[in-house]
């Protein structure tokens, strides 16, 4: 069993940036691929980026590319996104992901998710 729990979010301003962290239980982080996805109000829930257990590889959104960045310490069994040049649009509920399959993460594939977090509120203001 991994719990996750997410925090880091908070009210910026456009142009501005935030650091999400999620600390998972577990003896097993390490063997998860991990990733963030974002629910706005009224929409569905949409992939943001994704890592592999070792961090070699990395996938992001589109809409995000070159402004986020996902990084992993097992370690410390945390996952973070560093999130630059917010804008209006990523007004959204972020939510912490892990699933032993890569391709789960990376793939969106949201209803075979192992494990989600419960989420942390990130305002972009214009």
């Amino acid at each position: 069993q991994v719990q996750l729990v997410e925090s880091g979010g908070g009210l910026v301003q456009t142009g501005g940036s935030l650091r999400l962290s999620c600390l998972a239980s577990g003896r097993t982080f390490s063997s998860y691929a991990m990733g963030w996805f974002r629910q706005a109000p009224g929409k569905e829930r949409e992939f943001v980026a994704a890592i592999s257990w070792s961090g070699a590889a990395t996938y992001y959104a589109n809409s995000v590319k070159g402004r986020f960045t996902i990084s992993r310490d097992n370690a410390k069994n945390t996952v973070y996104l560093q999130m630059n040049s917010l804008k209006p649009e990523d007004t959204a509920v972020y939510y912490c992901a892990a699933d032993r399959e890569l391709i789960v993460v990376a793939g969106a594939r949201l209803s075979d998710m192992d494990y989600w977090g419960k989420g942390t509120l990130v305002t972009v203001s214009s």
